[in-house]
């Protein structure tokens, strides 16, 4: 009972830090966000749209300040309670360093569940939602979900889509059609618009290429056959970071039979579902601190050094992405090696004071 109580109230005081820790991160994001935000207010996007905008994209923001929060957050409850001297008594009645950073990684774990759950069920459709909402707010019923245009292969022709609308509209397609390496015919549609189970292309302009001469003709509307669905291509031209797992694999699963390069997607998708190891590593690194080389420091500059340790965690990652795709190692490398990092830097600092 008395190992038992002491988990309970070493996790309380951990997760009590964790979630003051995220509200002032979550906080202090939105109203700056909002601050910024206020320069789109016009007619019809009122500055309480903007708010309203803002709190519909927190499940997002709520998944990409886990980390940090839980680093923070094990660095301010562990720290407080070296502070008042509990830990010490803890370790002088026989608890082990080992227990109490397993006492630490229980709460971590509910957080990491919560977090999985937000980043497949919750945050992909929140930020599909309220991209959709504002920007129907600021242009009108039918706005497009995303500027950001996207090639794609199927057969032997090459697609670009300019955007999707909110309505399944594929706006600005063009279409290149290959008989081997030689280019035949170029279609352009102003729109694709999904019929149920079809899309058919309206204000059709297609040029047919021959070896001495070219020939063009118009339609208003005419069908248009291939495998792509409204889904495939609301993954391609929406943001995949925002994208959930399961859609991250799908997606690079889709691009690896199309024989295009997917280590973006599963760069996301590596990240998204090792974030148990990569929260753990963080608890480790906030406990080494605490135990280890920065135990007599003021709690501030605790939690200046994890704030740093988090943002060089992060850094490294992003710096990790590219490098995958230059030097062609797997994505899942560029997620394990500083998460791998982190854990055997804090075991050493631990061990060292265990």
């Amino acid at each position: 009972m008395f190992i038992d109580r002491l988990d309970r109230y070493i996790a309380r005081n951990v997760l009590a830090a964790i979630v003051v820790v995220q509200f002032v991160l979550l906080g202090l994001d939105i109203t700056i966000a909002y601050i910024d935000d206020l320069n789109d207010v016009q007619v019809g996007y009122s500055a309480l749209d903007a708010l309203f905008y803002l709190l519909m994209r927190t499940p997002w923001r709520f998944y990409q300040y886990a980390p940090v929060a839980v680093l923070i957050g094990a660095l301010i409850g562990l720290g407080s309670m070296a502070s008042s001297n509990e830990l010490t008594v803890m370790r002088a009645a026989g608890r082990s360093l080992a227990r109490i950073v397993w006492g630490v990684m229980k709460p971590v774990l509910v957080v990491v569940i919560v977090v999985l759950l937000v980043a497949e069920y919750v945050s992909p459709r929140t930020e599909q939602y309220a991209e959709a909402w504002r920007l129907e707010k600021l242009q009108g019923e039918g706005a497009m979900l995303t500027s950001r245009s996207g090639w794609q292969i199927e057969g032997d022709s090459v697609y670009r889509f300019g955007a999707i609308r909110a309505d399944d509209v594929v706006l600005d397609l063009t279409r290149y059609r290959f008989d081997g390496r030689q280019l035949v015919e170029a279609t352009y549609a102003q729109r694709a618009r999904w019929e149920g189970d079809a899309w058919r292309l309206e204000n059709v302009a297609t040029t047919h290429i021959f070896d001495d001469h070219t020939e063009s003709d118009q339609t208003a509307s005419m069908g248009w056959e291939t495998s792509f669905t409204p889904t495939q291509l609301e993954r391609l031209l929406r943001d995949i970071e925002s994208q959930a797992p399961s859609e991250l694999w799908a997606y690079a699963q889709f691009l690896e039979a199309q024989g295009l390069q997917n280590d973006q997607a599963l760069l996301y998708f590596w990240q998204k579902m090792l974030m148990p190891l990569t929260m753990g590593s963080l608890v480790l690194i906030a406990a080494s601190f605490v135990f280890g080389p920065l135990r007599t420091v003021a709690a501030g500059t605790r939690v200046f050094y994890g704030v740093i340790t988090g943002l060089s965690f992060k850094y490294i990652q992003d710096l990790l992405a590219p490098a995958s795709t230059i030097f062609g190692f797997s994505p899942v490398w560029a997620v394990l090696v500083p998460t791998l990092a982190c854990a055997g830097v804090g075991i050493y600092f631990l061990r060292r004071n265990g």
